[in-house]
């Protein structure tokens, strides 16, 4: 059974799951489902058609569901969920989907969002992200497993970041950041592998040692094109699944341009 304080405003259509706890002053729209063992501190606002999944901890003032920052955006029935033992804090804003890009945003399971944090239309964000407080993704950003985001990186729409990689804070973010890669600056630019993250992670010293022997070979402009480096490097590394991540990260099609390391 739900405790609901009386002072919440909630939809008797909206799907509230066991023990879930509802603060002062929260509002809750009519499509929202909220998974069992969540917790809404107060001042929780939530509408759209916005799915949260069991054990989610959301503090005061976050706003979750509402219609994207879209100017072409025109009401259609868009979605966001975010999954399983979510923790968001205050003044938090994560928006539906819009047509253009899919129709969902979509948050993954032991996300943490820190205070004053804004997730845009249309973003995929994988399982165990860290953004910390006032990270901010534009629309249509795709975001791998287990990446961390300093307080105060700003990444442009349609970027993509894969596994493991690391934001410093403050950067400005505009192009794709392979996976495993640590970027830092305004412009930020990529300053090498995130070893603090892969260490923790419990990659092992073999699978390191490949990953760094690979970054050194793709990323030395003396030796040709980066196109013919990734291709020497997807040959002599194809046993290696972490390098032909990275390797199949750098040829897939992007919207935006690689994030590169400074001469």
């Amino acid at each position: 059974m739900a405790n609901i304080h009386a002072t919440a405003i909630v939809d008797p259509k909206a799907q509230i799951g066991a023990n879930v706890k509802i603060g002062p002053y929260c509002i809750i729209g009519p499509r929202v489902t909220l998974g069992d063992d969540s917790e809404l501190m107060s001042h929780v606002v939530i509408d759209g058609n916005t799915t949260i999944g069991p054990r989610a901890k959301i503090f005061p003032f976050a706003s979750l569901g509402q219609q994207p920052q879209d100017l072409k955006y025109h009401g259609e029935d868009s979605r966001l969920e975010i999954g399983a033992d979510a923790m968001i804090r205050e003044y938090v804003t994560m928006n539906t989907g819009t047509e253009g890009g899919g129709m969902l945003t979509k948050v993954g399971d032991k996300c943490v969002a820190l205070s004053s944090v804004h997730v845009g239309h249309d973003c995929i964000i994988g399982d165990g992200v860290i953004l910390s407080s006032a990270a901010l993704l534009a629309g249509h950003c795709r975001v791998g497993d287990h990446v961390i985001f300093g307080g105060g990186a700003a990444v442009h729409q349609f970027v993509r970041i894969g596994r493991n990689a690391f934001i410093g804070g403050a950067s400005a973010v505009e192009g794709d950041i392979i996976p495993y890669g640590l970027v830092v600056g305004n412009r930020a630019t990529l300053m090498g592998l995130n070893l603090v993250g892969l260490k923790r992670h419990g990659f092992s010293r073999e699978r390191i040692f490949a990953l760094r022997d690979a970054y050194a070979q793709i990323f030395d402009d003396r030796t040709g094109p980066l196109r013919e480096r990734v291709a020497a490097v997807a040959t002599s590394f194809a046993e290696q699944p972490d390098v032909m991540e990275i390797v199949n990260f750098i040829q897939s099609a992007s919207d935006r341009p690689l994030c590169m390391p400074t001469r």
